[in-house]
């Protein structure tokens, strides 16, 4: 893959979820082109034949361009996914400075409460409120 003059993305890492076809997959080769290292998160390990690609032909597909990626099989809507995928962002390109969130992915469940304390119209300092969820 040829890089661009500028290569604004050189020595970043993008870490993508739904990244095996489509939007993703265009996104995925962009990002290589601008020199980007790769992450694909993503549930398609084996061919459907409904479907095409899965996040190891998008992998290869940056690589052969001459991009730089890591195919993670694994869902993002569950966290011990999230954390290995992240964990091996980090083994293999030393960090993540860009996320994409671009899966498909809906649950018709109830949302849980967040861990932290949400900062709410009234409160009196927001700023006071530290972290937020």
């Amino acid at each position: 893959m040829t890089t661009t003059p500028t290569a604004r993305l050189a020595g970043r890492t993008l870490m993508m979820s739904g990244g095996s076809r489509g939007i993703g997959l265009a996104i995925g080769l962009a990002a290589a082109r601008e020199g980007a290292n790769v992450v694909l998160l993503a549930k398609t390990d084996a061919p459907d034949p409904r479907l095409p690609g899965t996040v190891h032909t998008a992998a290869a597909e940056i690589e052969a361009a001459g991009g730089r990626a890591l195919a993670v099989v694994g869902d993002v809507r569950d966290e011990a996914s999230v954390e290995e995928a992240v964990a091996r962002a980090v083994e293999r390109f030393g960090g993540i400075d860009i996320c994409v969130n671009n899966a498909s992915a809906i649950a018709l469940a109830p949302t849980a409460e967040p861990a932290g304390q949400t900062l709410r119209p009234d409160d009196p300092d927001p700023g006071s409120a530290g972290p937020t969820c």
